[in-house]
């Protein structure tokens, strides 16, 4: 292997899989090193000669030596909504990539909280995630020679239903029911595969150029080029599902005993979807209407708006 070895983890999710698709062309493949739970998944990545490891974030031996031999890590946040969970695996994993010598990591943090300089958000999904960012802060200073980058990877276009009570639009319900009238500020939504590819493009800097990487120790946004309000993107969601459909206000209580949302958001045994209300209220405040222009200067174009990739799904 080359003297700059970059890793993937998880690498064979939504955002890890855009991810690997654009680092490929980027960057030597003998130089990339692509770790998932499911490294099968991984077959064509493997034709092209990157190396492929299993590790899975929920078992401490198989992230003891996942990251041997990496020197940049981009690691992807664990896929949930918990809190202390959550942020105690990721924490894990970042020990266990210092020890094995990582030098630098790229972690994919999500895109609430407003401007990415904020340090505070309501969402409860958006603590493990601060969580994460200050202890990597923290291993600056108790590490010398570590250092990070934050991706805030905004809210992507493809996660509506999250928003809408798993609204499906290929059998439309007429009203869509959630704690919030629909009204602004809105969202800046975002395409999946175009985090990826700007959490790509941004990392193949840094390698081919660290000594001028502007973004050292920095927390960074992804973001849409424009926002919706939930009202405008319930309007599209309507359009594509070819059905008048509204939004009708609910309270988080009853929100939280639909079926739909009692099933989608239980981890590990607990029902979070009371705790997912606080979504609502950080977009009420603004928090997911900031609109960064980096990902488009990453891309060289402007990033597919909400309605195409939706109307594409």
């Amino acid at each position: 292997m080359s003297s700059h070895t970059v890793a993937v983890f998880p690498a064979s999710g939504g955002i890890g899989g855009g991810t690997v698709k654009h680092l490929l062309p980027r960057l030597q493949a003998e130089d990339l090193i692509f770790i998932a739970r499911h490294p099968q998944k991984l077959t064509a990545e493997t034709n092209a000669g990157a190396t492929i490891r299993k590790a899975d974030y929920d078992n401490d031996s198989d992230l003891e030596h996942a990251f041997d031999g990496v020197h940049t890590l981009f690691l992807i946040s664990y896929a949930s909504v918990e809190h202390e969970y959550r942020a105690k695996r990721q924490q894990l994993a970042i020990d266990a990539a210092i020890r094995s010598g990582v030098k630098y990591i790229f972690y994919g943090s999500l895109g609430y909280g407003g401007p990415p300089e904020s340090k505070e958000s309501v969402a409860h999904v958006m603590q493990a995630h601060l969580d994460t960012e200050r202890y990597l802060d923290e291993c600056t200073r108790r590490h010398p020679g570590f250092e990070y980058t934050v991706i805030r990877e905004g809210l992507y276009s493809e996660s509506y239903p999250l928003y809408t009570s798993f609204f499906d639009p290929t059998s439309p319900s007429s009203t869509i029911k959630i704690p919030h009238d629909g009204s602004g500020p809105g969202i800046a939504w975002v395409k999946r595969e175009e985090l990826g590819e700007g959490s790509a493009e941004l990392i193949a800097r840094f390698v081919k150029n660290p000594d001028e990487f502007q973004y050292r120790g920095r927390t960074v946004l992804f973001t849409g080029g424009k926002t919706l309000t939930l009202k405008e993107s319930v309007e599209i969601l309507s359009k594509v599902a070819k059905r008048l459909v509204q939004i009708q206000t609910i309270t988080q209580d009853e929100f939280a005993a639909l079926p739909q949302n009692q099933q989608n958001f239980t981890y590990h045994g607990m029902d979070h979807s009371k705790l997912w209300t606080s979504t609502f209220e950080a977009f009420r405040r603004g928090e997911g209407a900031y609109v960064d222009p980096l990902l488009k200067e990453l891309l060289g174009r402007e990033p597919e708006d909400f309605e195409t990739t939706v109307s594409r799904q």
